[in-house]
């Protein structure tokens, strides 16, 4: 179980660095507000936009694989809320893949000559923008449910015998902090802290994972008591 408990570590960084990037490329090609900036932006740096959006592609993968070896992994603390937790994860996953389907579709609307024969250049640039915010509610709303899965992962850490409480309680406010998402005007107020939690805690996890894992030991104890 150390070789899982690491690799979910290597998932879990992987998903960091992907995402990450991501931001760093396709993320500065939106002008909040100024749907013509930001569609000269996304026709000046096409291949940015691509960037970002392989990396995005890749970081729900990367956070897939997270979830089915966390469910391989709490399964002798409980079995019924390592399941519960993977399914939260993978609602959403699945929510912020249907994201980058909006996401991908500002592109398609400012290069499609068909489009432009029937819209006028402001209406296209408007839908454009328009996508993305669609897009960016739709990661918001991937957050509530990354919010349950980091509470029931916390509290299946703090209630297991191979990892240290500590980590539990952490990952337990990171949840607490994404959850905040569930109403968007307190999340746009108390925005970019309210994400330190979620970032700081599962940050944390992926290095104690990474450098430590977990006891192999004490693993197969709860195991067999389980």
């Amino acid at each position: 179980m150390m070789n899982k408990a690491r690799m979910a570590g290597v998932f879990y960084l992987l998903t960091f660095v992907t995402g990450i990037f991501a931001l760093l490329t396709s993320g500065k090609l939106v002008v909040s507000g100024d749907a013509a900036a930001t569609a000269t932006n996304i026709l000046a740096h096409e291949s940015s936009f691509w960037s970002g959006f392989t990396c995005q592609l890749l970081a729900s993968a990367c956070y897939v694989a997270v979830t089915a070896l966390f469910y391989d992994l709490f399964k002798p603390v409980n079995r019924g809320l390592s399941l519960l937790a993977a399914l939260f994860s993978l609602v959403g996953c699945a929510v912020g893949a249907v994201s980058l389907v909006f996401q991908l579709a500002p592109l398609m609307i400012l290069r499609g000559a068909q489009y432009s024969s029937v819209f006028k250049v402001e209406q296209l640039q408007a839908l454009a923008l328009m996508f993305f915010k669609l897009s960016g509610q739709g990661n918001n709303i991937g957050l509530v449910f990354f919010g349950f899965y980091c509470l029931l992962i916390g509290y299946l850490i703090f209630r297991s015998t191979f990892l240290p409480r500590i980590l539990g309680a952490v990952m337990m406010v990171a949840g607490l902090g994404w959850l905040t998402f569930l109403s968007p005007p307190l999340a746009n107020l108390l925005s970019p802290w309210n994400m330190a939690p979620g970032i700081l805690g599962e940050a944390l996890l992926t290095l104690w994972l990474l450098a430590m894992g977990v006891s192999d030991q004490r693993w197969k104890e709860q195991a067999s008591i389980g």
